[in-house]
């Protein structure tokens, strides 16, 4: 029976399933991506292969309208955020066409003795990529784009639910004239995708997911001494301290903790606001969560669509039920209509509730209030979790304090949703190992080489 489906979460409806591979199908993808790196990865130029990829990005914007709905379909996401998934995979691919040179060429290294010494920087051969279905488009053109304008080969296993996004990328790269075996579409059971990493010809792979398979697959890695990159979970901190325009403030927030109808593993998922500022920002709050629509994410006008999944809804139900169990008050939302799920706000969490330390993957945020700043970063830190963060205050020299003792990969100061092709995007602690998109991405999966002539 397939595991590979499209199953629309707005109406439960199967639209398509489709095969996993068989395992002499994987044996042939693996062949093709190994013989694609020695005929091609290692023997174009990087300009050749940065056109490449740069056409690669024009056909995601010339199938934009195809590409967008595929993923409403799929996962849920409103139609215009779907668009705007799509642009943006346009402008990451875009990106690393347009800085190939500095991916690619040798870093002069300053020497004690006479000669020269530089890093030379190569491919390593065939990646396998593992990616999530919240960002179907954005999360492959982080990982593939870059790999590609090295040389290194791709097999990309998405999640089960996107089988027809993830064919309609191999056409992407397919249709921009890779060889064959330079990307690979793989529909792999977990079994097989274990099978794929122990493979000798395999390089490494890279993972956006969940802390359970990022687990699974980096303990597969590590016994067969394999580079992994994760990108893993995260409840981002979203503190305020001080501003000068609170509404301005409160309708950022709801912006990024609706943001891909609560779905994004970078959202602000918990809300730390200062003493002085907490009832009057979560009176704003609680009215702007209310506010947003939701429905068909079709619809021009929807805010929230449906969960991925039925069970994506019927997992965050269960989470916000315990959190009330455990003495959480729930100020708005938390009850599902099938993968339905509305605008959550809960507050009173404390310490010995589960919520305080899990990962809320949906429309559903916290609320919290503390006394200082210290009390705002004791909050913020107390988590396993160590990916995004966003901090607002109007004094410069307290954003830096901020910045400095919070525990995360990345730090936004009165600024959400500023994710861009040039910046790197990655976590600490039990949300990664690794960092996407930027320059930093394309040192992932490269042989640094040292060369020294006397």
């Amino acid at each position: 029976m397939s595991t590979y489906a499209v199953v629309n979460p707005a109406t439960g409806e199967t639209l398509a399933t489709y095969p996993t591979m068989t395992d002499a199908e994987t044996v042939a993808a693996i062949a093709a991506a190994d013989d694609a790196y020695r005929t091609w990865g290692r023997a174009s130029t990087p300009a050749e292969r940065a056109e490449l990829v740069r056409r690669a990005a024009q056909l995601h914007r010339e199938r934009r309208e195809e590409l967008a709905q595929i993923v409403v379909r799929e996962m849920g996401k409103p139609l215009s955020a779907a668009l705007g998934e799509v642009d943006f995979a346009a402008d990451i691919t875009e990106y690393y066409a347009d800085n190939y040179e500095k991916i690619t060429g040798d870093t002069p290294l300053d020497i004690l003795a006479e000669g020269t010494a530089v890093i030379r920087r190569s491919p390593l051969g065939v990646l396998l990529g593992i990616m999530p279905w919240n960002f179907p488009y954005y999360q492959v053109a982080r990982f593939a784009a870059p790999n590609l304008v090295i040389g290194n080969t791709i097999l990309l296993k998405h999640a089960p639910q996107c089988p027809e996004s993830a064919a309609a990328i191999a056409a992407i790269y397919r249709d921009a004239g890779f060889p064959e075996g330079a990307y690979v579409d793989v529909r792999l059971t977990n079994e097989q995708a274990a099978t794929v990493i122990a493979d000798p010809r395999v390089q490494g792979v890279s993972v956006t997911g969940s802390e359970r398979a990022g687990a699974a697959v980096a303990e597969i890695a590590g016994r067969n001494l394999k580079k992994v990159a994760l990108e893993l979970g995260g409840s981002d901190p979203f503190i305020v301290l001080s501003t000068d325009d609170l509404d301005a403030t409160v309708e950022m927030a709801v912006e990024a903790r609706l943001d891909n109808n609560g779905q994004s593993c970078n959202a602000p998922k918990r809300f730390i606001i200062i003493d002085e500022l907490y009832d009057a920002f979560l009176e704003k709050f609680v009215a702007a969560m209310a506010a947003a629509p939701l429905g068909d994410p079709f619809a021009d006008d929807t805010v929230i669509g449906p969960l991925s999944s039925l069970a994506a809804a019927e997992r965050l139900e269960e989470q916000v039920n315990r959190a009330v169990a455990q003495g959480a008050t729930v100020e708005l939302g938390g009850e599902r209509d099938g993968a339905f799920y509305p605008a959550t706000v809960l507050t009173g969490v404390t310490a010995d509730n589960d919520i305080y330390r899990e990962e809320l993957f949906g429309p559903a945020g916290v609320v919290y209030r503390v006394a200082d700043e210290a009390e705002a970063v004791a909050v913020a830190n107390a988590t396993s979790y160590g990916l995004g963060s966003y901090v607002f205050t109007t004094d410069p020299e307290q954003a830096e304090r901020m910045a400095d003792a919070i525990e995360a990969g990345m730090v936004y100061v009165n600024i959400v949703l500023a994710d861009s092709p040039e910046l790197p995007f990655g976590g600490v602690k039990r949300s990664g190992t690794s960092r996407e998109m930027g320059l930093l991405a394309a040192d992932e999966f490269v042989n640094k080489k040292l060369i020294r002539v006397a």
